[in-house]
């Protein structure tokens, strides 16, 4: 089956737009001051998942200061990108970073031609988009891959909104797999697992891997 072309989406609601604005200021900051430190082991995890797929163009949506691109990094054999709203993010991000591409933007209008990806991947990212947003968001993410999907998020059978640094309306919980099929009925999931606090260096991620390409 061809992949159904997806159309560009329009702006994001206000709610979206104010937590881009509270990212993209002193509350991001203070995000990248708190993990500057952060275990860079969930790099290698990454670029195993690049090289289990033999995927040569790789986006990171959400790449924050650059963790999970460290080993892809200096990979040469692939092409990698990452996008954040936050200028601090990526001003670390370019310091630990050599060859990704980095810009920013907001995943709710990727700067990136469809098809442009291997594999698109978030991780601890779609859990601070509001409700009402995250189908554009998938949607985007989706338009934007050629074949791979992946995402690692904080997961609940049913939405859940949980206060977040005390905030309300910023960590949204749900079953993330099914927000993907819901929004794209096309994608197959080939693969899911759970990635333990202690053991990895992730907070009790439930993954998901779509493919885009089969049916």
């Amino acid at each position: 089956m061809m992949p159904t072309k997806l159309k560009t989406q329009g702006q994001p609601t206000q709610h979206a737009q104010d937590l881009q604005r509270m990212w993209a200021g002193e509350f991001g900051k203070a995000y990248v001051a708190r993990n500057c430190d952060a275990d860079e082991r969930s790099g290698a995890f990454h670029h195993d998942l690049c090289q289990r797929l033999g995927v040569r163009t790789v986006l990171e949506v959400g790449c924050n200061i650059g963790l999970n691109l460290t080993q892809i990094d200096r990979d040469a054999s692939i092409d990698s990108y990452g996008i954040d709203i936050g200028g601090e993010a990526l001003q670390r991000a370019r310091e630990r970073l050599n060859r990704v591409r980095l810009s920013r933007a907001c995943a709710y209008q990727l700067p990136f031609d469809d098809g442009a990806f291997d594999l698109v991947f978030t991780c601890g990212v779609l859990i601070h988009l509001p409700p009402s947003d995250l189908t554009t968001a998938l949607h985007e993410i989706v338009r934007v891959s050629r074949r791979y999907i992946w995402c690692g998020e904080y997961a609940s059978d049913e939405p859940t909104e949980l206060p977040y640094r005390g905030m309300n309306g910023a960590l949204f919980k749900r079953d993330f797999g099914q927000a993907y099929k819901e929004a794209v009925p096309e994608l197959s999931e080939i693969d899911r697992g759970f990635l333990a606090k202690g053991e990895t260096p992730f907070d009790d991620l439930t993954w998901w891997l779509f493919d885009r390409t089969e049916s």
